[in-house]
């Protein structure tokens, strides 16, 4: 677990508003992570959220339910990616892909989305996201060959959004200082 970016997360709680919404993410991957829920026992509790995606997984709602158990005991919020259904059954949050909700369902505690560029920023904030997740920040393993935005064009697009914008891709305690308008990360490698 990288634990520059954990004191950086610890810092930017203590000067943002109490608005509910973690700085730090560990994004769930069925091919990058092992065993999520190992993984989200080991998260500074009161500080990180978990996006549970392992989409297509035979055993989506069982790994849903041990990571609700595992977030309750150590005070981590939870959001399902892609299926709102899931998230109400776990008391969890959903997490939107680029802003477009996942079925009929249109209502959760937390809503949370990704976003590659305006227009999935866009769609995120007209469908009620809190929390927007700007990707790929950097180069990452999630998308092998994929130019990241850089911080840069990264920071462009941040203040376009219109609310709070949290970096994930190849984000991690070396690089994180480079995005100054970055409201939180969302990880796999670093906090696993």
């Amino acid at each position: 677990m990288d634990q520059r970016l954990i004191a950086w997360a610890r810092a930017v709680k203590s000067r943002r508003r109490r608005d509910g919404i973690p700085v730090l993410w560990l994004f769930t991957d069925a091919l990058r992570l092992a065993d999520p829920v190992v993984a989200a026992g080991r998260l500074p509790a009161g500080l990180c959220g978990v996006v549970l995606r392992h989409d297509g997984a035979v055993d989506r709602a069982a790994l849903g339910r041990r990571l609700a158990a595992v977030c309750r005991r150590r005070r981590l919020v939870l959001v399902v990616a892609g299926d709102a259904r899931l998230a109400a059954a776990l008391g969890a949050g959903v997490h939107l892909r680029e802003g477009w909700w996942p079925g009929p369902v249109r209502s959760a505690r937390l809503v949370t989305s990704s976003a590659h560029g305006v227009s999935g920023l866009r769609r995120a904030r007209l469908a009620g996201a809190a929390a927007v997740f700007l990707s790929p920040a950097f180069e990452t393993g999630s998308h092998p060959g994929a130019k990241g935005l850089g911080p840069l064009r990264w920071m462009a697009l941040a203040r376009r959004a219109g609310g709070p914008v949290l970096a994930l891709g190849g984000v991690s305690g070396g690089n994180v200082r480079r995005l100054a308008r970055c409201a939180g990360v969302g990880a796999i490698d670093a906090l696993a």
